[in-house]
C-alpha cells in the first residue's frame, strides 16, 4: 500500500494519505464525471459491530465489499513501516523547511552543507528556532476559537443574495452506515467576515500589526502542532469511547495505523461539529490568504514596497481559496469527505502541513523579493488564469453532465458517453454514464492538469533563485499522480469491463500523449 499525504485543496484532494498531505485538493469520489457518482456508498446494512482487533468483527468476504469505502482494513509491513517513518518525520520536514527560510535566507541545501561539514549540529540549528510563546499560544486559541463561533453559530446567509452559489443548510453523501449527515456550508460566509476585519484593522482600528502572522510563525508552528496532535489524539480515543456511529468505524487493531489513518468516518460533537468539514475547510485554508496577506505587510515594511511577485502569489492564491469555498457544497461529494476517515493525517495535516508548506512561495518572497519584468507577470497570471479555467471548466462540465443525466451541451454538441453499471452491497444493479466529450474526452483527470498549471504558476512567480518555492508543484504532482492511480483502482474494480472501455476511448490520463 502506498501512502501520500492529502488535504483539502479543491480537487486533489488541498487533504493526507502519507508518502510523501487539504485545502485542500477535493476529488470526486469516482473519476470525477460520473452520473449516480454517489450511489455506491449505500453499503450500512449489513455492517456488525466489530471486535477492536484484527478481525474488527467481519467476515472476509465483507471487507471485500466495504473495501470500496475509507481505507484499509489489514496493515501490511510495508504499510505500517510507511505510516511510522511518517508520524515521525513529517513535523520535521515542515520544521526544516521552515528553518531553512529562518536561518539559512530559504536555501534547502545549505543546512545540509553545513551539517555534512559540521559548520552546525542538528542541536544548533534547533536552539536558534525561537521556542514556544505564550503570547502566540494565545494569538492562535484566538484564531480556531473566532473560527469556531463563525463555523457553528454564524448561519449562512450569502446563499440568499449570491446568484449561483448553495450554502445553508446541505446534505452531505450517504456514508457506509446509510447515514446523510446534514452540513452548515458557511465557509463563504467565514471567509469575508474574517478578511473584513483583518483589513479594517489593518486601516481602521490597528488592533494589531498586519506583519502578526509572520512576525511569530515559529512560535505559531508549535501551536498548530500541540493543536494538530491533540484532535487527532481526541478523534482517536472517541473512535473507540463514544463514536459518532459505530458502523462508519473503521479499526484494524494497529495502533499506528489507526491513529494515522482514521478510525471514525464523520466524528462529531452534537450535531453540527464535524471534525472533517471543520479541519479541511477552515482554521487553515481561511488562514491561508491572510498568511499571504501578513508576508505581503512584512515586504512592505521591509523594503517599502510589495513587489509584484508578492502581488501575484497572492491574488492567484486567493482565487484558489475563494474557489475552494464558492464550491464548498460540492466538496461534500469529494474523496476527503466520502471516503477518507479523520485520522493524523486529517487533524494535523490541516492544521500544520497546509498553513506551513501551501504558503512557501509568499514566505521565500518575504527573504527574497522579486520583481519580475512585465512580460514575466503577464506571463504567469495568465499561466495562473489559464490553469483555473481549466480546472473550473472541466469540473463545471461534469457536474452539468451529471445534473442534465447527459441531455446538454458541452463544446457545441450533445456529450458522448459510455454506459456502465455497478452492483451495490445489497446486491442491487444500479446504471452509470462515463462521459468522453469536452475535457473529459481529452484526459480522465484534465482537472488535475488544470490544478497542476496554476500551481506551477505560485512556483514561477518566485523565479529560479532557489528549489525551496517549488517544494508546491513538486508535492503536488506526486499527490495528484498518486490520486489518479488510488481513483482508477477504485473504478476498475467498481465497473470492471466498462472502464477498461472508458480507459479504452480516453487513454490518457493528465497530459495527452505523455500519461
Amino acid at each position: 500500500m502506498t501512502f501520500i499525504v492529502t488535504v483539502p485543496l479543491r480537487d486533489s484532494e488541498r487533504p493526507w494519505l502519507c508518502a510523501f498531505p487539504t485545502n485542500i485538493h477535493n476529488t470526486p469520489i469516482s473519476s470525477g464525471h460520473l452520473k449516480g457518482v454517489m450511489a455506491t456508498p449505500q453499503l450500512s446494512t449489513t455492517t456488525k459491530k466489530r471486535n477492536k482487533s484484527s478481525a474488527n468483527g467481519v467476515s472476509s468476504s465483507e471487507k471485500g465489499k466495504l473495501g470500496q469505502w475509507g481505507r484499509a482494513w489489514e496493515v501490511d509491513w510495508f504499510s505500517l513501516v510507511s505510516v511510522i517513518l511518517l508520524l515521525c518525520l513529517a513535523p520535521f520536514i515542515v520544521f526544516y523547511f521552515v528553518m531553512a527560510c529562518d536561518q539559512y535566507q530559504c536555501s534547502v541545501t545549505a543546512p545540509v552543507l553545513d551539517l555534512y561539514s559540521g559548520k552546525s549540529t542538528l542541536i544548533d540549528i534547533w536552539n536558534r528556532a525561537p521556542s514556544f510563546r505564550w503570547s502566540a499560544a494565545k494569538i492562535y486559541a484566538i484564531w480556531v476559537s473566532f473560527q469556531i463561533v463563525l463555523y457553528m453559530c454564524v448561519p449562512d446567509v450569502c446563499h440568499k443574495f449570491l446568484p449561483g452559489y448553495v450554502g445553508g443548510v446541505q446534505d452531505g453523501a450517504h456514508t457506509p452506515a446509510g447515514i446523510v449527515n446534514k452540513y452548515e456550508i458557511n465557509g463563504l460566509q467565514s471567509w469575508i467576515i474574517t478578511h473584513i476585519l483583518w483589513f479594517a484593522n489593518a486601516y481602521y482600528f490597528k488592533w494589531f500589526s498586519p506583519t502578526i502572522i509572520f512576525d511569530n510563525w515559529i512560535p505559531l508552528l508549535w501551536c498548530t502542532n500541540i493543536l494538530g496532535y491533540a484532535v487527532s489524539t481526541f478523534a482517536f480515543v472517541k473512535a473507540y469511547l463514544f463514536p459518532t456511529n459505530k458502523k462508519d468505524c473503521k479499526f484494524t487493531g494497529n495502533f499506528f495505523y489507526d491513529y494515522m489513518m482514521g478510525i471514525e468516518f464523520n466524528p462529531r460533537i452534537g450535531k453540527w461539529f464535524d471534525f472533517k468539514l471543520f479541519f479541511n475547510g477552515r482554521p487553515g485554508i481561511i488562514a491561508w490568504t491572510l498568511i499571504n496577506l501578513s508576508y505581503a505587510a512584512k515586504q512592505q515594511e521591509l523594503y517599502g514596497q510589495v513587489t509584484n511577485s508578492m502581488i501575484l502569489v497572492n491574488v492567484l492564491q486567493a482565487i484558489y481559496v475563494l474557489d475552494f469555498f464558492w464550491n464548498e457544497a460540492w466538496y461534500l461529494k469529494t474523496i476527503d469527505i466520502c471516503h477518507d476517515h479523520f485520522g493524523w493525517y486529517l487533524g494535523w495535516g490541516d492544521c500544520v502541513w497546509l498553513p506551513f508548506l501551501y504558503t512557501l512561495q509568499g514566505l521565500y518572497l518575504v527573504y527574497h523579493p522579486v520583481q519580475l519584468s512585465t512580460a514575466n507577470s503577464v506571463g504567469v497570471l495568465f499561466l495562473g488564469l489559464v490553469g483555473y479555467y481549466v480546472f473550473r471548466m472541466t469540473n463545471h462540465q461534469k457536474d452539468l453532465f451529471r445534473r442534465t443525466d447527459g441531455n446538454c451541451i458541452i463544446w457545441g454538441k450533445r456529450p458522448a458517453y459510455i454506459p456502465c453499471s455497478y452492483n451495490s452491497v445489497d446486491g442491487s444493479r444500479h446504471q452509470s454514464k462515463l462521459m468522453i466529450s469536452g475535457f473529459w474526452g481529452v484526459a480522465r483527470h484534465f482537472n488535475y492538469t488544470g490544478d497542476l498549471t496554476g500551481s506551477l504558476s505560485y512556483c514561477l512567480a518566485c523565479g529560479f533563485g532557489h528549489l525551496l518555492p517549488y517544494f508546491y508543484i513538486i508535492y503536488m504532482t506526486i499527490l495528484l499522480v498518486h490520486r489518479c492511480i488510488r481513483d482508477e483502482h477504485r473504478c476498475s474494480s467498481k465497473y470492471g469491463k466498462d472502464w477498461k472501455r472508458y480507459t479504452d476511448s480516453v487513454p490518457y490520463r493528465l497530459l495527452p500523449g505523455i500519461f
